[in-house]
């Protein structure tokens, strides 16, 4: 009877958002039409740009509150000039000026091309519009591959990187595309040595029948032959023995790679190749990894704390992933595991990890527990939950919402302290106002 009080709860709840965030969406809708309705007519206008020809340039005129209460650069500008009614801007032409002023009052902006894309960046870095300048760094940043990753730095050598900060999802999206190219070459490689093999063993059948041939015409003449063709694949065995050695190699590592990414094939959460490799690293225990399996997901077994602990108590090595809908990826392990309301539980082995953070530029870390501390806290009201009294991180009984207070039981990167804004915000974002989009936690 509870489980459908609950269910109709959850639903009329579900309901009552989608129509705020319905309601939210027509009001964003009107605003934007609101202020196009502006730019684009002449009603109020208190202020002229001026670009292209300086002899003869374009004015555009506009709202000087509304350029002041949305650009830093016009706010500066501006500031105790109540009288300045115009401004030159001869560097920008009028598609340019257009195009960042539809930015400035209701948030629309043209992506063209690649070229346009460098322009509309060092507008938003001389107009200070900093949302901007990191939207048109990620549109950079996708359309950047292995194949024209160098041609694009040639084009724009001239860019400031402490400014444009695209550097690491370039040299991510060129790793990748760099390591799929490398598994391509090393899979030819192999194939172009097993045909260098295939002709040796032809060769040496070669001259198996020659020397039976030649045994029926002249023994002697078999007797040379017999030792020329000993000769030669005596010469030839260390050769034959580096390849078939190297491809030995090659086949094995190409079986842990398999292995490796088959442990979390069915993971909605982790999807890179590097994440897995961290996790292994950090567990450092290939029988937990040969044999683990995901016994539970919040979007398959239900947002229920009980639900959880159904599936995972009394299960020992446990292994947490969390991703929020922040994007950020975070979790936990444990040696011990969990089991139902035993409260503090002591394992000098567990730790916690961040994969990585909203934006994706932070590295993969690992932290211990402090010592000595509960590690993990294990209560059916409650999720998983790593850390005891401040609750490094916890989820309550919905497992929504997530609380942060990482530092308390786990040790925190160095330069971050416990309670302060930064370490709560470290792992998920925030320290409450974080929602789950997934969970998987994998055990034996």
């Amino acid at each position: 009877m509870d489980n459908n009080n609950d269910q109709i709860e959850n639903a009329n709840q579900n309901q009552n958002e989608n129509e705020m965030k319905n309601l939210e969406k027509k009001v964003t809708k009107n605003l934007i039409k609101d202020y196009s309705n502006l730019l684009n007519g002449n009603s109020f206008k208190d202020f002229s740009i001026f670009v292209e020809n300086k002899s003869n340039p374009f004015e555009i005129k506009v709202h000087k509150s509304i350029l002041c209460s949305r650009s830093p650069f016009f706010n500066e500008f501006l500031k105790g000039q109540n009288d300045l009614n115009k401004i030159s801007l001869n560097q920008f032409n009028k598609k340019e000026m257009e195009s960042i002023l539809s930015y400035i009052y209701y948030g629309n902006i043209s992506f063209e091309n690649q070229e346009n894309l460098i322009q509309l960046l060092e507008i938003s870095i001389y107009f200070k519009l900093n949302l901007l300048k990191e939207i048109i760094q990620k549109k950079i940043s996708n359309s950047i591959n292995y194949s024209n990753f160098f041609q694009f730095l040639f084009q724009n050598r001239n860019l400031n990187s402490n400014e444009i900060e695209i550097k690491f999802d370039i040299q991510n999206k060129v790793i990748q595309d760099n390591q799929k190219k490398l598994i391509q070459e090393k899979e030819k490689k192999i194939q172009e040595k097993e045909k260098k093999i295939k002709r040796r063993d032809k060769r040496i059948k070669s001259f198996e029948s020659d020397i039976r041939n030649l045994k029926s015409e002249n023994k002697k003449k078999e007797k040379e032959i017999e030792e020329k063709w000993k000769k030669e694949v005596e010469d030839m065995k260390p050769i034959f023995d580096k390849y078939r050695d190297q491809y030995q190699k090659d086949l094995e590592y190409e079986k842990k790679m398999k292995e490796l990414e088959k442990a979390f094939s069915d993971s909605e959460i982790v999807q890179d190749i590097e994440y897995v490799n961290k996790l292994q690293e950090w567990i450092n225990d290939n029988d937990f990894f040969s044999k683990m399996k995901k016994g539970f997901s919040a979007k398959k077994d239900g947002f229920n704390s009980q639900n959880w602990h159904k599936a995972v108590d009394g299960k020992g090595k446990t292994l947490v992933i969390i991703k929020t809908k922040q994007n950020f990826i975070f979790g936990g392990f444990t040696q011990v595991g969990f089991n139902g309301n035993t409260g503090g539980i002591i394992d000098s082995n567990a730790f916690i990890f961040s994969l990585r953070n909203d934006k994706g530029d932070r590295i993969p870390a690992k932290f211990t527990i402090k010592q000595p501390q509960y590690a993990i806290y294990s209560n059916l009201n409650y999720g998983p939950t790593f850390g005891d009294g401040g609750y490094d991180f916890c989820l309550s009984y919905n497992l929504q919402p997530g609380l942060s207070n990482f530092g308390y039981s786990y040790n925190p990167p160095n330069g971050i302290t416990y309670g302060t804004n930064e370490a709560k915000s470290y792992l998920a974002g925030s320290y409450s106002s974080w929602v789950v989009d997934e969970l998987e936690t994998y055990f034996i």
